[in-house]
């Protein structure tokens, strides 16, 4: 390939670079405002980039020979960055050129021009990260009790996150660099549920669903109230955390026949006893940050049509008289309450897996307290780029799955940390 004039005046535009018109054989650093020349016909080559430029620097790079593709052309960083990242740029196909400019020590140095017959060096994509975040779902307790209330759920992905507020910020996160991963485990019988955490972003576990004479407790969304000493007045469910979810319902008293109260959800608040009916769990949050097929392989969220629901309130129970129903529980992984004399939900039931679903209140024959369901933690970012899981973390069968141009990492339990790098 021939290096004309014309092709040295389409890389250096302004006519400021000076260039070395040597062909560079071995190993070299690299000074601001030169052009090189790299023959790599005998062997790769590492170039080293300036320690301390000024923003506004630039350096251009030939592939001379038309020979990176088989002894690639190294660009080392020197402690900055390089697009954002931390890894060195590598050109690796035959007659590529690479055309830097240094931006300052946010994103370091950037690719900003391409020329020659090969291909050069595409600019990555930011580490832009979408993150959805639901804690495990609260726990019911024994004897006519309320709703376990829903994992609280935060997310940057799509319009709405948990309790009523709308999405959040999306993250720009750095390669070779640790992020926590945590995921919730449900609150267990009569117990809170467990936080979950991303990097900066926590959900609060779930509050317990109120067994017989007892306190509800506030979570990410409110516990339901269980049935509290019969001939008193109403006593209202526990309240959510604030954009994670929503209010537990309260108990309807009506002498010998009572309902409780059915957890909050992340997207509704749970609903009163309704005698003879336990009210009904709150329903959850739709999240579109992993389709319901993928949903479905990885064994997350609760899938209504092609819709997937995080974080529904458990239901809760009813007592007396015959026909009394449990309440149901909130779509999104919330469990159905039991009642106290057989038919329609007639035991209740734990909240569902990694959706952050409340568990559905106890009665005094039918069903007992349960577990809340644990959460999930789901990531979607460019695939540019790959992630390392570090030990102590369960990623969900399939994950990391492809979702237009993006990868989405799903996972189910555990804690530890990942770490980002160019794929």
């Amino acid at each position: 390939m021939g290096f004309t004039k014309a092709t040295f005046d389409y890389l250096d535009a302004g006519g400021l670079t000076k260039w070395i018109t040597t062909p560079k054989t071995s190993a070299f650093t690299a000074v601001s405002g030169e052009g090189y020349l790299v023959d790599t016909s005998s062997a790769a080559i590492t170039v080293t980039l300036p320690a301390a430029p000024s923003a506004g620097d630039e350096i251009i790079i030939v592939d001379y020979a038309s020979n990176a593709g088989t002894n690639n052309i190294t660009l080392g960083r020197n402690s900055l960055k390089i697009r954002g990242g931390t890894d060195d740029l590598v050109l690796s196909t035959n007659n590529q050129t690479a055309r830097l400019l240094y931006s300052g020590a946010t994103k370091g140095w950037l690719v900003t021009t391409e020329a020659g017959a090969g291909t050069a060096a595409a600019p990555l994509p930011d580490l832009t990260v979408d993150y959805l975040v639901v804690a495990g779902g609260g726990g019911s307790g024994t004897n006519f009790s309320g709703g376990g209330g829903a994992g609280g759920l935060r997310t940057s992905f799509g319009s709405n996150s948990g309790g009523g507020a709308s999405s959040e910020s999306t993250p720009t996160l750095l390669t070779a660099t640790t992020y926590t991963v945590t995921v919730g485990g449900g609150g267990g019988l009569n117990g809170q549920g467990g936080n979950s955490v991303f990097n900066t972003i926590t959900s609060t576990g779930g509050g317990k669903g109120a067994g017989w004479n007892q306190s509800t407790s506030v979570g990410g969304s409110g516990g339901g109230q269980g049935v509290f000493n019969p001939g008193t007045s109403f006593r209202d469910g526990a309240a959510g955390t604030a954009n994670q979810g929503y209010k537990g319902g309260g108990y309807y008293l009506n002498n010998s026949a009572s309902a409780a109260g059915g957890g909050g959800g992340a997207g509704g608040t749970g609903q009163h006893g309704q005698n003879p009916t336990g009210g009904y769990g709150g329903v959850g949050v739709a999240v579109s940050i992993l389709n319901s097929s993928n949903a479905s392989t990885a064994s997350v969220g609760e899938i209504s049509g092609s819709t997937v629901y995080y974080a529904g309130g458990g239901g809760g129970s009813a007592m007396n008289p015959s026909g009394s129903v449990g309440g149901a529980g909130g779509t999104g992984g919330g469990g159905n309450g039991a009642n106290d004399t057989g038919g329609t939900n007639s035991t209740n039931e734990a909240g569902t897996a990694n959706t952050g679903g409340g568990a559905g209140g106890g009665s005094r024959y039918s069903g007992q307290g349960k577990a809340g369901g644990s959460g999930v933690v789901i990531i979607r970012y460019p695939d540019a780029y790959t992630i390392t899981v570090g030990s102590g973390i369960t990623e969900a069968s399939g994950s990391p799955f492809t979702e237009s141009s993006d990868k989405v990492s799903v996972f189910t339990g555990g804690t530890g940390t990942i770490t980002f790098a160019e794929a």
